[in-house]
């Protein structure tokens, strides 16, 4: 699963090549550079939807989602989101600016209460876009401790910021953590809970939601890693870290499609929502950054990418948006 998020923006770039093509050509050259990929790689199973001018030409799984099972990939299998998962965060964050609950310059401090003076300029905006200083979770970070919520936030608020506010860019899990804690302090509800009600069940991703081992859940993969080129089962990691908002989704490739038709149709949030969420950031500096809320926004080819990945618990996960050309992966 190593490199699967690679391995599907080189299916972007190809399969670009294949639109005056018949779909079963683009579709033959697919199967060959996955199974290819999956071989050269060990990868265990992959699910892949491209969709063209909002048509799904490809949806088709490939490999195992268990192995031990012999069960097969189908695009009904339940896969983990990974930190594609930041983009559902950054819209519910979204749907309360747009509801007046909450604004993109916020201080925290204004939705979370008592906060370090150090967060004292930290803005909604800054956790969405990776440029409040947050950092990470640290090298000998317990995965396997089962953490409350505010667990969680007294160990980012004992946590100094690399930073300050708006001056730098870094990837930072814990700011979108913190960002569901908001979700929670505004709505009174669990960020998951505020998604299936306000972005999964409006949009009929009838099988997403937030990771729970516990749950019998159908369709669901299990998750692989590669330990000195031997397949292995995934690490357990405490059930608590399996529901924040930094990435912790179940999600079908046909949940997936769903969401890249709401994407295209610009539903639920207003146009400027849309907008500001894929604007790259610009720093105290001036200096831009090519990241919005929840999205990382490159130029490839000359065309414009909305994409991001993700890994988390043995699974791999990538989306990549060529809205110029009206196609995504």
């Amino acid at each position: 699963m190593k490199l699967k998020g690679l391995v599907l923006f080189l299916l972007i770039v190809g399969i670009a090549s294949f639109a005056a093509q018949a779909q079963a050509t683009a579709e033959a050259a697919v199967d060959a550079f996955v199974k290819a990929e999956m071989e050269r790689k060990k990868i265990p199973g992959v699910s892949v939807a491209v969709i063209k001018d909002g048509k799904p030409v490809i949806v088709k799984g490939y490999g195992l989602a268990n192995i031990e099972h012999n069960v097969p990939v189908k695009p009904e299998t339940i896969l983990q989101s990974g930190s594609v998962g930041k983009q559902f965060t950054a819209f519910a964050i979204m749907l309360l600016v747009d509801e007046g609950k909450i604004g993109l310059d916020d201080k925290i401090g204004k939705h979370l209460g008592e906060v370090p003076e150090s967060w004292a300029n930290v803005t909604v905006r800054h956790l969405l876009t990776h440029t409040g200083g947050f950092t990470d979770y640290s090298r000998g970070f317990d995965f396997r401790k089962d953490y409350t919520k505010d667990d969680l936030l007294k160990i980012i608020k004992e946590t100094p910021l690399a930073f300050a506010p708006g001056e730098k860019w870094q990837y930072s899990n814990f700011g979108y953590v913190t960002l569901g804690i908001i979700i929670r302090k505004v709505t009174g509800k669990f960020y998951g809970d505020f998604l299936t009600e306000h972005v999964f069940k409006p949009l009929g991703m009838t099988t997403a939601r937030v990771i729970s081992e516990r749950d019998i859940v159908p369709n669901r993969a299990a998750g692989y890693v590669l330990r000195n080129g031997e397949v292995k089962n995934q690490e357990w990691v405490s059930p608590a870290l399996n529901t924040t908002a930094d990435g912790a989704l179940y999600l079908s490739l046909l949940d997936m499609i769903r969401w890249e038709e709401a994407l295209a149709g610009r539903k639920l949030l207003s146009k400027a929502a849309y907008e500001q969420m894929w604007t790259p950031v610009k720093l105290n500096d001036g200096r831009e950054q090519r990241y919005g809320f929840g999205w990382a926004l490159r130029n490839v080819n000359g065309f414009k990418v909305i994409e991001h990945g993700g890994a988390w618990q043995g699974f791999k996960s990538f989306i990549a948006r060529y809205p110029d050309r009206g196609l995504t992966v």
